[in-house]
């Protein structure tokens, strides 16, 4: 049976343990997003010793690009990104010390190992729902990379950010579980 849990950022590394893949979690603090430049430019910095724009240890990187913000807005949409594309940063950001990942679809099995490995966690939200992310981020501060754009690394404020745990530390898969029970039925 799926809980709901309402986690600050902050505490979010030492409930790790107790999520499971289902769990729906009202995440809340600060976040930061990051895209493929972005991520191509932190592996950049990590290979050449320097840091990276951000605290990375118990960070949580939301994978989005948010629209301008419209008048009187923090931010406009904000929708998650198809996460696979950065399956290949993923795993040295989680042993870097990075605590989750948001995004949308599922990770490859060297993602998942690496948040097994690393205690972690990576969270789903909801695909073609940017305007209700939007409503849940109070925030938006451009900290990095202002020359991509919509891709530049921000930092958000969240308050009761709506996401499903999708893979958890005990190495569930979301994808593989819903895929076995539509086999099952």
């Amino acid at each position: 049976m799926a809980e709901v849990y309402e986690i600050n950022v902050t505490e979010l590394r030492d409930c790790c343990e107790k999520l499971r893949v289902g769990d729906k979690v009202l995440l809340s603090g600060y976040i930061y997003t990051a895209r493929d430049a972005a991520h191509k430019r932190f592996d950049a910095l990590l290979d050449k010793g320097e840091e990276l724009p951000f605290e990375i240890k118990d960070s949580v990187i939301y994978y989005a690009g948010p629209t301008p913000a419209p008048e009187g807005k923090p931010i406009g949409s904000c929708g998650p990104t198809t996460s696979g594309r950065m399956d290949k940063f993923a795993p040295r950001l989680l042993d870097t010390g990075l605590c989750g990942m948001i995004g949308k679809g599922e990770r490859s099995q060297d993602v998942q190992d690496a948040v097994v490995r690393n205690k972690g966690v990576y969270l789903c939200a909801i695909g073609g729902a940017g305007a209700l992310a939007a409503s849940c981020i109070k925030s938006c501060e451009v900290i990095a990379f202002e020359d991509l754009g919509c891709e530049s690394v921000k930092k958000l404020l969240l308050e009761k950010f709506p996401a499903t745990v999708a893979n958890d530390c005990h190495g569930g898969d979301i994808f593989t579980l819903g895929r076995d029970q539509y086999k099952a039925v």
